[in-house]
This record gives C-alpha cells, structure tokens and sequence, in this order.
C-alpha cells in the first residue's frame, strides 16, 4: 500500500459518464474500504451495468423510491441495498445527476486485509471466495445501509474509493446476460 498516481482515488468525472463506459472501465481498479479495523482492499473482478429508466433490470426503471433516492443524485455515490432480507450490494452511481444509473460491485479479489474480510466471511473456505458475489463482497467489507449515499470521490479518508490504478486491458474483459435478472433486462450483455 504504498503512495503514487495510480493510488489516487477516482474523481467525479469518471462517474459522470454513461454507465456502459464506466462498467468496463472499473474492472482491475481497486476498490477500497477503509473500516476501524483497518483499510480492505479488492480488484475488481466482475460489475454489472443498469441503465435506470432504460433498463427493466433496474432498481431505477420504475422512477425514485426512498430506497433508489441515491441513483438519482450526483454520481460517484454510493448505493446500498439490501436483498433477500439477509444481503447488502454495493453499487456506484454513473451518469449526470437526475438520470439514475449504476453499476453493481459483483466481485473482486482482496488484495489487503484479508483478515478482516475473513472475520466478517468465515465461512469462505479461502482468499479466492471472500468477495466472490455481490452480497459476500459487501460483507467482506462491512458494507451495509449505513453507507448508502457514501461518496467514493471524497478522497482518501472516505470509508469508500476506488482508486486510478490499473484497469483491466480491453482483451480481457468478456461481458453476457446479466445474473439474476429477468424478462427483457436479461437479455442485455451489460
């Protein structure tokens, strides 16, 4: 965890911009959380878009709702749900204020402390399964409703941000049909 350029956290114009950009453009980052604890830090792995009014697949498409309230303001927020009744999701809001969309955190790969997101995923058998999912992400980093509306853009002493660093190659990112979503949002390779 030493200090340079790629270790700056994304600013507000990389979030203000379509979803379908930025989605690929995430994966290889570093998404950190800084906890009591200690900072947990994972490459991101595997995203997935939703376009907001757009998209059926999204939690937008029907207009705002006390729970979507963030997807509607600036982007580089946070946006935590709760799913199931037992599981959080991070996502980060994209696009212009007003016009709510934003890309699911599905996976990434812990890269520092991996002790506490062992506390918090005991059960994950190794390193390779402690943020593999959308809910076992958010729980390996202590993610819950508390932080929805969080600002991934407030620099290095914001409990959330995802820093420059080394995004993945163009020939390395493959995309398809969307996980867990039905009818016609299903059908988008987002």
């Amino acid at each position: 965890m030493t200090a340079g350029p790629d270790r700056e956290p994304l600013d507000r114009a990389f979030f203000d911009r379509p979803v379908l950009e930025v989605a690929p453009d995430l994966l290889g980052r570093v998404l950190v959380r800084r906890t009591p604890d200690g900072p947990i830090e994972l490459r991101l792995t595997e995203v997935e878009a939703y376009a907001g009014p757009a998209d059926p697949g999204s939690h937008a498409y029907r207009g705002r709702t006390e729970r979507n309230a963030v997807m509607f303001g600036p982007p580089g927020h946070a946006y935590v749900y709760f799913t199931y009744g037992m599981w959080h999701c991070l996502n980060v809001v994209c696009g212009p204020e007003g016009h709510p969309s934003g890309v699911l955190l599905r996976a990434g790969e812990v890269r520092h402390g991996h002790e506490w997101a062992h506390q918090r995923r005991p059960k994950a058998r190794n390193d390779h399964e402690l943020a593999k999912g959308p809910a076992r992400l958010a729980t390996a980093l202590g993610v819950d409703r508390r932080l929805d509306g969080s600002d991934f853009c407030a620099g290095t002493a914001a409990p959330l941000s995802i820093l420059t660093g080394h995004p993945a190659r163009p020939d390395q990112i493959l995309s398809g049909p969307r996980t867990g979503v039905g009818g016609e949002g299903a059908t988008h390779p987002w």
